[in-house]
């Protein structure tokens, strides 16, 4: 997945790049807690769900928010907020924040 988000990124598709992550951290939510998604959730009510762990949920919170002002408040996702996403990516899968 990341490969995939980074070549996106490379050619300058940084808020393609971005929804990738989310939509790659909704399935792992999913797959984490199966019992809590549900169809009609927004990404900012999964963010705001004590379900999740607070590590997760602030990883989460970040790369949702980012990909909403690409698209809701029509401000492009730059390189830096691909990188900000990504960098939240790694915190939400890889790192402690399941734990």
């Amino acid at each position: 997945l990341l490969s995939e988000a980074d070549a996106l990124a490379k050619q300058g598709r940084y808020a393609e790049a971005a929804h990738l992550l989310l939509f790659r951290s909704i399935v792992d939510i999913e797959e984490r807690l199966p019992d809590f998604m549900r169809p009609a959730l927004t990404s900012r009510d999964i963010a705001d769900a004590d379900a999740l762990p607070a590590q997760a949920r602030t990883a989460f919170s970040s790369i949702a928010r980012i990909v909403e002002r690409g698209i809701f408040a029509v401000r492009p996702v730059d390189e830096q907020g691909w990188t900000e996403a990504r960098s939240a990516y790694e915190r939400f899968a890889f790192g402690k924040s399941w734990a």
